[in-house]
């Protein structure tokens, strides 16, 4: 029953074993996935991806970490987006961590792809990473945009606003870790019908995977941490969401 809304198989650490990874998470209860792009050839790949799994669908996009490295034809970026599998423009976003010399840019390629989203009428899944404060200013601006912050890591007075504004927070494996205090608040006051569960693999494993390659069987323990905060089992968490994640991206009963 679980649905990890940001996971990325076309990554080359699931080079040596992709096709025998996916069919056994689909065997383990994780219904549907979305694969998102962070380039041109990563978009095409998650796309491949979902032509392949019936449970796999992808996002396309031009993450920002990746922006001097692909000039981002957003005609390109707007073709791979009609395919009838692809559910969300991203992964999309600011990010000052990696990059701190052409915020401008960032920004100008953050907001071009929003627009793009607003236009074909889907949700956009947003990367922020040390720029919280850009991040929330650009997305004011849209106030018709609607999506999802991957691995939330703002503030709480930052979430409150994003769920005003109609957005969906992502909770991964970081709300699972020892320094979670923030995070954990931000979950304790986010409304059910606003979460969404991801992994971010093959990065962020939860406790007690931390140091190993994560994939989506690892939502269990997201669940248990989201069920512990919120008063229900790991179960209910689960098909919680489950549910909202397929209302977000307009995904059906899985296959």
């Amino acid at each position: 029953m679980f649905f990890d809304t940001h996971a990325h198989y076309d990554d080359r650490h699931f080079d040596s074993d992709r096709d025998e990874l996916l069919p056994a998470l689909y065997a383990a209860g994780v219904e549907l996935i979305v694969d998102p792009g962070c380039d041109t050839p990563s978009s095409r790949a998650a796309l491949a991806l979902a032509d392949k799994y019936p449970f796999v669908y992808a996002a396309v996009g031009v993450h920002p970490e990746e922006m001097p490295h692909d000039p981002c034809d957003l005609a390109v970026i707007r073709a791979l987006a009609q395919h009838p599998k692809c559910v969300a423009i991203g992964e999309v976003g600011l990010d000052y961590y990696w990059d701190k010399e052409h915020k401008e840019a960032q920004q100008a390629l953050f907001r071009a792809q929003i627009e793009l989203a607003m236009d074909l009428d889907k949700p956009v899944i947003v990367h922020d990473r040390d720029a919280h404060g850009d991040c929330l200013a650009v997305v004011r601006d849209y106030p018709g945009a609607r999506g999802v912050f991957h691995c939330f890591s703002g503030s709480a007075e930052m979430a409150e606003e994003l769920l005003k504004l109609g957005w969906y927070l992502g909770f991964d494996g970081p709300i699972t870790y020892k320094n979670a205090r923030r995070a954990l608040e931000v979950l304790e006051l986010c409304p059910l019908e606003r979460i969404l569960m991801e992994t971010d693999s093959p990065y962020l494993s939860p406790v007690p995977m931390r140091g190993r390659r994560n994939d989506s069987r690892n939502l269990v323990y997201v669940a248990e941490k989201i069920g512990e905060v919120k008063g229900m089992s790991a179960e209910e968490a689960a098909k919680l969401c489950l549910e909202n994640g397929k209302r977000l991206f307009g995904i059906g009963d899985a296959p």
